[in-house]
């Protein structure tokens, strides 16, 4: 895959990563942060459907993959400094997050404390087999 002089605009970090941030292109809603080695990007960027670089897995991985719910991207943007991505995306399934939540940012800080404020959609152990690992 040519991956051509766009990709040096980025500014990787020192494990060859750049932050991602995954946005509701409807509402605005940030639904998840991940990383993007090059090669993510550029498949990203290519194929119009979010891919990302797993630091637990240590591997590409195309979001979606084993849930089913993946993310088309309608727009990419980097920031001024160059070390974030903002991906504007439909989310199909309407589920971002591995706990089967619209959006991995479901804690609100209220009273002292970390509340859970968005219901869960569909249980993770019918979306992977197996419940959410942390």
């Amino acid at each position: 895959m040519d991956t051509g002089n766009w990709l040096d605009a980025v500014r990787w970090d020192d494990k060859g990563l750049v932050t991602a941030i995954a946005q509701d292109a409807a509402t605005q809603r940030v639904l998840m942060v991940a990383w993007m080695d090059r090669q993510a990007l550029a498949l990203t960027a290519v194929t119009g459907v979010a891919h990302y670089f797993s630091r637990s897995r240590g591997r590409l991985w195309k979001k979606g993959e084993e849930s089913g719910h993946l993310q088309t991207v309608s727009e990419m943007r980097l920031d001024c400094d160059g070390d974030v991505i903002v991906l504007q995306i439909t989310q199909v399934g309407g589920i971002a997050c591995h706990t089967g939540r619209e959006s991995c940012f479901y804690r609100v800080w209220r009273d002292g404390a970390w509340q859970v404020t968005d219901p869960v959609r569909k249980d993770p152990a019918a979306i992977y087999g197996h419940g959410p690992s942390a």
